[in-house]
């Protein structure tokens, strides 16, 4: 392949997160979110460098002292203005070619037009202006809207997705779906994309990130939301692992199934339900960073399950309630950014 998108678990040179400040929609909790962010940032400083773009002014002065108990050689701020905090969705996506990494820039539209979105679409190409890149390409796809949250790689070829969210007409209306895997096999020098057709969450207005779903791993592996009888989501989560199960690998077998479970429900302050889930997790080199919700008996059982998948790997478990308040997890505030021509 003359290009190709790494698997999240081949090595990392750093991660890419964007500091929640008083201009996004984390202004009224703040605090917690904040506190989030900081146990996130500290588990990943110990596996791989860090990036984190802050506002201009006081407020990313506060942040660079929030996290100044950090090891400063292995953070770098960079101080850029963002609408939201999201960098799964408006940051680089990163392919190997033959000449180095090559950050891919690809259009950010609020989730098919629902938030705002004018500043966080240009971060990646403001990152590259400045030199903050660990890239030694740029390529402009702003004719293509892509969030980062709705693929999942095998690092050969293999890309998994969701009709719902690629297919949806608030994002590339004018494409039909041959055209879309066209695209995305060009982007990323795919042989193949699996696409699912089911599966949903209650509150998700990502509309059905794969991230949040289903996730690729090591050994053919996928690790997924199993269905809960007692969910409302019951019905589209068994269809998908139905859809899972018939899927095949490059080389004619069926993936080796991880169920995670189902969080209990979780609310936000106007009492409707949160996409609360641990699919959501972010795989760094020899850890895996687990998104729960302090629901010991859940958070354990989805721990384990992980363990079955990376079981050289440390698992971190990191309080994301107050990150679900604004429908995303920890995988979604976060973006991987590989090594030069490592595995």
């Amino acid at each position: 392949m003359k290009r190709r998108l790494p698997a999240e678990w081949e090595h990392q040179e750093s991660v890419l997160m964007a500091w929640p400040h008083s201009g996004t929609d984390w202004a009224y909790i703040l605090p917690s979110v904040q506190k989030c962010y900081t146990e996130i940032a500290e588990a990943i400083v110990s596996h791989a460098q860090l990036i984190m773009i802050i506002p201009h002014g006081e407020e990313g002065d506060a942040a660079i002292n929030m996290l100044s108990h950090l090891p400063q050689d292995r953070i770098r701020f960079c101080r850029i203005s963002t609408n939201d905090t999201w960098a799964r969705d408006f940051g680089p996506i990163t392919v190997i070619t033959g000449t180095g990494r090559r950050a891919l820039d690809f259009q950010f539209n609020g989730w098919g037009l629902k938030f705002a979105a004018n500043l966080d679409n240009g971060v990646t190409r403001r990152m590259w202006d400045s030199e903050e890149l660990p890239a030694e390409e740029y390529e402009n796809n702003l004719d293509f809207v892509l969030e980062g949250g709705s693929i999942e790689s095998d690092g050969e070829g293999t890309i998994l997705t969701t009709e719902h969210c690629l297919m949806a007409p608030n994002r590339n209306a004018c494409m039909s779906r041959q055209m879309i895997e066209g695209r995305i096999k060009k982007s990323f020098g795919a042989r193949r994309v699996l696409w699912l057709s089911a599966g949903e969450l209650d509150g998700d207005d990502t509309d059905s990130h794969i991230d949040t779903l289903a996730r690729l791993a090591p050994g053919n592996t996928i690790i997924y939301v199993g269905p809960d009888q007692g969910n409302p989501s019951y019905g589209n989560l068994d269809l998908m692992e139905n859809q899972l199960k018939e899927l095949r690998t490059d080389e004619g077998s069926p993936y080796n199934l991880i169920a995670l479970p189902l969080p209990d429900p979780e609310y936000d302050e106007d009492g409707l339900r949160l996409p609360a889930t641990y699919a959501n997790f972010l795989i760094l080199n020899d850890a895996v960073l687990l998104p729960v919700y302090n629901q010991p008996g859940k958070d354990l059982l989805a721990q384990q399950m992980l363990k079955i998948a990376f079981p050289e790997h440390k698992i971190y478990s990191i309080d994301c309630r107050a990150l679900i308040q604004q429908h995303g997890s920890l995988h979604c505030v976060t973006m991987q950014l590989p090594c030069k021509n490592e595995r």
